[in-house]
Order: structure tokens, then C-alpha cells, then sequence
């Protein structure tokens, strides 16, 4: 089966990749090795994450491509096989990812879309920013280390008490 992708160079896209054992805390446990690989890999094919963040088991991210370039796809796998590379190997591997010399570390496929204007990519924003809370870790989106909600605090463009009522969660507990 052939997915359809949209690749429209020097877009913006929103992404969700996800580990393939979605119990698995890896993403927040090598956290460091995880920079390392988007570090590593920016400098090699160049490209812009105006927000981004890590979930111990999936990570949502907002990425601009630069002006002809629309290869996503190189720049993910290469994240996916550096960031697998510094881990220990402690899974199983299927006889197919065996024979591809992968490991059982990422799903083979992730969520794209591309962002349409300036709403669009809002809202996609908000949804990277709430998502700790989404899922229960934290009860206020500041308080999650691993998102970029920090940078746009430290900017000045959000509040520490962005999306909280009267010192409230996002859904009303304390």
C-alpha cells in the first residue's frame, strides 16, 4: 500500500511519531539522545521546529522545510536510525525488521500534515502544548520539561499560565 504524502517544498508540517511499544518511556528516558539525533541531523538537512513535545511514548512536532525543499521524510528517518543507534538493544526484532537491519524501536509510519495558515498552524501549537496534560502526566502544560512551550514563556508570547483558569488545569483540577 502506497501512502499519499503531501510534499510541498519550504512547508510547514505537523507531525506525531510514535514508539512502536507505545508502553515503552524511551523518548523521555533518552531525552538527551533524542536531542542529540535532531541536533545531529538539523546540521546535515537544515530546517526550523517552532514547537515541539516529548511524551515518553510519542512526540508531536512542528517543522519548516526550507525554501525547495520539501524531503521530511530523509530528515525522520534519519532521527528514527540515530536516535535507535545510541540506544541498547533490549528488544525484540521481528524476522522482517531483522532482515531491513531495524530495529522494533519506532512505528514504521507517522502522522504528516501540512499546515495551511496561520489558524491552522495555532491550533496545531495549542495541541502540542496541552498534550502533557492531554494524557494526564501533568496538570498544568508549564510544568512538562520536554515542550517548547518554555521557549514561547521565556519570550514573553505565553503566560506560565497559559491554558489554566484561575490557577486551574486545563480541566479544572487543581
Amino acid at each position: 500500500m502506497r501512502y499519499r504524502r503531501a510534499f510541498v517544498p519550504g512547508g510547514t508540517f505537523f507531525f506525531t511519531v510514535n514508539l512502536a511499544d507505545r508502553s515503552q518511556r524511551l523518548l523521555t528516558e533518552h531525552v538527551d539522545v533524542l536531542r542529540f539525533a535532531f541536533r545531529r541531523v538539523k546540521q546535515r538537512h537544515p530546517f526550523e521546529i517552532p514547537a515541539m513535545v516529548v511524551l515518553p511514548e510519542h512526540l508531536h512536532a512542528i517543522w519548516v522545510l526550507p525554501e525547495g525543499d520539501a524531503d521530511y521524510p530523509l530528515r525522520w528517518g534519519q532521527i528514527k536510525a540515530t536516535f535507535s543507534r545510541y540506544l541498547p538493544v533490549h528488544e525484540p526484532v521481528t524476522d522482517t525488521r531483522h532482515g531491513k537491519r531495524e530495529r522494533q524501536i519506532w512505528q514504521r509510519r507517522y502522522w504528516e500534515h501540512q499546515i495551511r495558515d496561520e489558524q491552522d498552524l495555532e491550533r496545531h501549537m495549542d495541541y502540542i502544548h496541552i498534550n502533557p496534560v492531554k494524557h494526564g502526566y501533568v496538570q498544568r502544560a508549564v510544568e512538562w520539561p520536554h515542550s517548547s512551550i518554555h521557549k514561547f514563556i521565556r519570550a514573553g508570547v505565553m503566560s506560565a499560565d497559559w491554558a489554566c483558569e484561575h490557577g486551574e488545569g486545563v480541566f479544572g483540577e487543581r
